[in-house]
């Protein structure tokens, strides 16, 4: 028996776009873990706010991720904790930075002025980083295959729908949160 068109067309149709649609964002991210189980909720419940590590830098962008060396002011020698002993062994001691793998790094013709936001600004970390500061192991990090930029410069999925004010750094997220702020930005004001 021979379908209609139509019908033919929606039974390739149908099963096209949910392999596109389920199958593509698997293929296209691959995990990556970080090269230690960093307890960012100890830190914070010992009293570091986010900026004790994350500084922003004179230029107005973060400093990013602190040296081994501020970390080696607390975790100079091992301790009880695999994690701090892993720390102290393979970079500490031997004076190497920690390769973090950075989930907010922006695409390089991207200019993030942190300065204006967070002290002019006043606005908290967790507005555009969530909850990092409660997490006691590193979130896992999905690098894109093709562009190598992390996936949450999209989000957790590519619809968007449901997902937090945090989840994603696209730039249509920019535009809408200077607009609710009553803030308009010319293009040169983060593009290179």
């Amino acid at each position: 028996m021979k379908l209609p068109a139509p019908v033919s067309f929606a039974v390739g149709l149908v099963p096209a776009l949910a392999a596109g649609w389920l199958l593509f964002p698997r293929l296209l991210y691959r995990t990556e873990a970080q090269p230690l189980a960093f307890n960012h909720k100890a830190h914070a419940e010992g009293g570091m706010a986010c900026t004790d590590c994350h500084a922003v830098a004179e230029n107005g962008r973060f400093a990013g991720l602190p040296s081994t060396e501020s970390c080696a002011g607390c975790h100079a020698e091992k301790g009880e904790s695999k994690t701090i002993n892993a720390l102290v062994a393979s970079y500490v001691e031997p004076g190497r930075e920690v390769p973090w793998l950075v989930h907010a790094r922006q695409p390089d013709n991207v200019y993030f002025p942190h300065a204006p936001h967070v002290t002019t600004g006043k606005l908290a970390c967790t507005r555009c980083h969530g909850p990092e500061g409660e997490s006691t192991t590193p979130r896992a990090y999905q690098v894109n295959r093709l562009s190598g930029y992390s996936r949450d410069l999209w989000g957790p999925s590519m619809t968007r729908a449901g997902r937090k004010e945090w989840q994603g750094m696209k730039m249509s997220d920019c535009i809408h949160c200077h607009r609710a702020g009553g803030r308009e930005s010319a293009c040169l004001d983060c593009h290179k």
